[in-house]
């Protein structure tokens, strides 16, 4: 049986994450909600719904996802595979079964859901958004002959490939040096198209100029670093 377990990353999100735990396929063994100093219900109404509940004080997505690493890595007995997606309820969370199939049938190493544009919402990503990704995704395709189309945050990797990128981005640049990451180490991939919609709630990032320009400049960082490495 493939032992899953699933990182959710959540600042204040007291009224979406209930629902995103609750849609959770109960395949998964466990749900790490790390809570990356909520102020808000968060972390009540994510043990209400049966999420194990840690708390990052440091600011960063990144820092949020090393600390759900961390937990894994202290329990005895070690998953197959990790999932992360985000705490807002923009992802779906029941589609981590198709998330997880190319791994459990295939043997890839590591999965991403592609927000297509005729999947998404209207006006679910930001036009910034939808830039950095093309841009990083474009950039992707020119160094390393890429297939990635987005960053998107719903992924899926086996656990032990996880732990050879040696992660360590604290903030936005996480899920972009995962992909390159991958790359640079030809773990096998693939991309599954996704479902997404509005979020609950006021994004921390792609909401704001402040937020939207500085997750750009680490992505454009770290993408640079592994093009010319």
């Amino acid at each position: 049986m493939t032992k899953i377990k699933v990182i959710i990353p959540a600042f204040n999100e007291e009224e979406s994450i209930p629902l995103v735990i609750k849609d959770i396929p109960s395949t998964v063994d466990e749900v790490i909600v790390v809570s990356n100093n909520s102020t808000d219900n968060t972390e009540v109404n994510a043990k209400k719904a049966g999420a194990t509940v840690l708390v990052e004080q440091r600011k960063g997505y990144g820092y949020a996802c090393l600390k759900g690493m961390d937990y894994i890595a202290e329990q005895n007995e070690k998953p197959d595979i990790v999932v992360f997606l985000d705490g807002d309820y923009s992802d779906y969370p029941e589609e981590l079964t198709k998330i997880v199939q190319p791994i459990i049938e295939d043997n890839i190493d590591f999965v991403v859901g592609a927000r297509t544009k005729t999947l998404r919402e209207e006006g679910s990503m930001t036009k910034p958004q939808i830039f950095g990704n093309w841009l990083a995704t474009s950039l992707m395709k020119l160094f390393f002959r890429s297939t990635f189309t987005d960053l998107g945050p719903f992924r899926a990797i086996k656990y032990e490939k996880l732990l050879n990128l040696k992660m360590e981005d604290k903030t936005y640049g996480w899920t972009v040096e995962m992909q390159l990451k991958a790359l640079k180490q030809k773990l096998s991939y693939r991309e599954i198209p996704v479902n997404y919609r509005n979020r609950i709630g006021v994004s921390k990032v792609s909401g704001t100029i402040k937020g939207a320009i500085f997750a750009g400049v680490k992505i454009l960082t770290w993408i640079f670093k592994y093009s010319f490495k």
